[in-house]
Formats: C-alpha cells, structure tokens, sequence
C-alpha cells in the first residue's frame, strides 16, 4: 500500500479540508491510481485507493462540513469525479468533456451544493462545468 511520508515520490498532490481538524490529502501513485489519507483531529489515518487510472492530478474541493469532491482526468479524455458524501465513496462517474490528458484539473466551491470545475480542452480552452445543487451544467467554453 502506497503510504504519503518523506520518502514517497507522488505524483499530482491535492489537498482540502472540510471541518476543523480534518485535512484530505489526496495523489497519484505509480500504479495511476488515487490515493486518499486523512488527518482527522489526532493523526492520520491509513492510506486507502479510490481507484481510477489518472491521466492528470487530482483536483479537489469541499462544500460543506463532511462533503467534499475529487476530480481527474482519465485516459479517455473525460473528467471524472468520485465523492465522499459523509459516510462513503460513492463510484466514479464521467462528467464528460473532450479535455487533455496528463492536465491537473481545478475545482472550488462558493458555498453549500455549488461546486465549480475548471479543465483544459483538446482544443487548448478552458472549459468550466458546474453542480447548481440539483445537476450537472454542461460544458462551457471559457476561451
């Protein structure tokens, strides 16, 4: 099991926090999978896999106390996305888009249910899509 200290060598560090005394730290590691561990209150917790084969970094941001989102983009060009909704990871889905591999994603949030999601396109644009707390927006081209 990959384990974050000072001798590992990861790749796309991200990082969040939801609450008081909790940080998430999520990488890449030479399998291309991701990479979770936490810091919560008193330590840090073991390092678990989400899985995935990450052509890009991970991106992360939190939107209320206990909610947070990560992000990559895989081999197919698509971003995906898996979230931790309190109690678990829920799988990873496809938002879509034609974007560039081996290109970190970035993601925020403004508030509760809004996330907001930032990536470059194939076409060398920046593309936002975001949550408005009921659905996914599609794909916007920013310039």
């Amino acid at each position: 099991m990959p384990v974050m200290d000072a001798t590992s060598n990861p790749r796309g560090v991200a990082a969040s926090s939801w609450g008081p005394g909790r940080i998430d730290l999520f990488w890449v590691d030479d399998d291309r999978a991701l990479w979770h561990r936490a810091f919560a209150g008193e330590g840090w917790l073991e390092p678990e896999s989400l899985g995935g084969t990450l052509a890009s970094g991970p991106a992360v941001t939190a939107w209320a106390e206990g909610q947070m989102e990560v992000f990559a983009v895989m081999d197919d060009g698509e971003l995906w996305n898996r979230y931790w909704d309190g109690v678990g990871w829920h799988a990873w889905e496809s938002l879509g888009g034609e974007l560039e591999t081996g290109v970190t994603p970035a993601a925020s949030s403004w508030g509760a249910d809004r996330l907001d999601v930032f990536a470059r396109g194939r076409d060398g644009a920046t593309w936002h899509r975001w949550w408005d707390g009921t659905r996914w927006v599609p794909w916007e081209q920013l310039g």
